[in-house]
């Protein structure tokens, strides 16, 4: 579920790649899943967040691909910067040692804030999925 916190990671993106930058949107899929149900398929969550960057008027050049595992192509891909929320700054800062490992340069880590519903927890597809929120962290 694309909700408001996805939203922002993506804003945040697209501001910090500027005008001439280009922007990598990873969407899980296998082993990332296993735990989760009632998961749409990739090429469903893809035209989500291509209709999302339409109506936002993004027009940056923009991959948008599957990742298998907590990593993608980040230890190895041509990346400048990483936008990571709280639960995911840790696997950023394994990248980067990684990266270093392979003689890459570090990304530079950018963490954004959890947004919150209206009840002050945190917005997640879990809770959207229980009805207890909607996408934009409206209480149901």
């Amino acid at each position: 579920i694309l909700h408001k916190g996805h939203k922002l990671l993506i804003q945040k993106a697209f501001e910090i790649a500027g005008k001439n930058g280009s922007v990598f949107i990873g969407i899980s899929t296998g082993e990332l899943l296993k735990k989760k149900n009632d998961v749409k398929s990739f090429e469903e969550r893809k035209k989500t967040i291509e209709k999302y960057l339409n109506e936002k008027g993004f027009t940056l050049q923009v991959e948008i691909q599957s990742i298998k595992d907590k990593y993608g192509p980040s230890i190895s891909g041509d990346f400048d910067a990483i936008i990571v929320s709280h639960e995911t700054k840790k696997t950023a800062e394994e990248i980067n040692r990684k990266r270093n490992q392979n003689g890459k340069k570090s990304l530079e880590i950018l963490q954004i804030p959890f947004v919150l519903a209206k009840d002050g927890k945190n917005i997640s597809s879990t809770r959207i999925k229980n009805k207890e929120i909607d996408a934009e962290g409206n209480i149901l």
